[in-house]
């Protein structure tokens, strides 16, 4: 599955503290975390060129995360019995690592090697019924003894039964901090997978989860798997969306189908008329993902440019501003439109963005922010 995958020299401890403040700075996100670091070399590097960058940005003044902040912070974590892991460690999860959207830092409390093992993510409704609540924690339980981690996201209803059926071989995401039981109802299913299973936040220790942070938590669950299953699910919920970050992941999409006199099942069925796979059972499951090599099936994903290819005399920064609006474009476009190469527009939109002037959205495409 991404076996293959080369760990990282150990980190010392101060590239490893310069890399949390450098995320915890303002505007910096998951794709130009990784820009800085291509470019710079090192966190540190990169943490004292933020200022300049955002001044080219067309920012007056910028500061990068106070030391006493991101101390606290580690305080914080070590406090909730949780560990960092940086998106190039042996122990983070390999097919999240795949994504360009792949949080750069997740904190963990639990057995890391249980995101090494082929999963499966399991999601669905809240309110669910009590037949596809018994449905999703009897499939998780069959899968976990086939030899399968379930993830999932620790919400009431089908999240919760998934994790209950295949204990100890769940992985929780939450969206809140490590040290944060949401829902209050699961506190105890939250500390089990934590001792028994592994528990995983994007989110700083001691943030409370908001609405934004769950499409977040949904994007991490979608990626640690091969495959996602939607139980049961209403045609606009959370679900559905985890689904269909899977797809654009390049991961197996499965539904299990449903009454059509039931709400609850519409929205596993309009995955299945779009093309998820129907599935009933466990073994069918199994089938689908035993030959799953974790590489995108259909998705074509355009390589990284290299930002460390000529000095910044040689790479003209095209005016980007008058080109860009609150919609968003392919940045593909952009390069054709400026007629520039593919590494100028790729650095002035990250200058944008540490200026706090641009927004990111999936599918490689940017706007201007706000």
């Amino acid at each position: 599955m991404s076996e293959g995958r080369p760990a990282s020299p150990a980190l010392s401890q101060a590239e490893a503290y310069a890399r949390i403040r450098l995320l915890r700075s303002a505007n910096v996100g998951p794709v130009s975390y990784r820009q800085l670091l291509a470019r710079y070399g090192n966190a540190e590097a990169a943490l004292e060129a933020l200022p300049d960058l955002a001044a080219r940005g067309l920012k007056k003044s910028y500061r990068v995360a106070a030391r006493t902040a991101v101390s606290a912070e580690i305080e914080a974590a070590r406090a909730a019995g949780a560990r960092y892991l940086f998106h190039d460690s042996a122990d983070y999860p390999p097919l999240l690592a795949e994504l360009e959207s792949a949080p750069p830092i997740l904190t963990a409390r639990g057995d890391a090697s249980l995101a090494h093992r082929p999963a499966v993510a399991m999601v669905g409704a809240r309110n669910a019924s009590a037949a596809a609540v018994k449905l999703a924690r009897d499939l998780a339980h069959e899968l976990a003894g086939e030899g399968y981690v379930v993830v999932s996201g620790l919400a009431r209803g089908i999240d919760g039964a998934c994790h209950e059926g295949a204990m100890p071989a769940t992985i929780g995401v939450i969206a809140s901090g490590i040290d944060i039981a949401y829902p209050p109802q699961h506190a105890k299913l939250q500390e089990q997978i934590a001792n028994e299973g592994l528990l995983l936040a994007e989110q700083r220790p001691g943030t409370e989860p908001r609405g934004s942070h769950f499409p977040s938590r949904n994007r991490i669950i979608a990626g640690i798997a091969a495959g996602t299953l939607v139980v049961e699910a209403a045609p606009k919920s959370g679900s559905l969306i985890t689904a269909r970050l899977a797809g654009e992941a390049g991961r197996e999409v499965m539904a299990i189908p449903g009454s059509p006199l039931d709400a609850r099942s519409h929205g596993c069925n309009q995955l299945i008329r779009e093309g998820a796979i129907l599935v009933q059972s466990a073994a069918d499951v199994i089938e689908l993902l035993s030959g799953f090599d974790g590489k995108p099936r259909s998705h074509v994903r355009e390589p990284e440019p290299d930002f460390a290819a000529a000095p910044d005399d040689e790479m003209p920064a095209p005016d980007l501003v008058d080109l860009l609006s609150t919609a968003p474009v392919a940045i593909d476009e952009l390069i054709r439109q400026t007629g520039s190469s593919p590494g100028a527009v790729h650095m002035a939109l990250l200058e944008l963005e540490i200026a706090g002037h641009l927004a990111r959205h999936a599918g490689a495409k940017v706007s201007l922010a706000g």
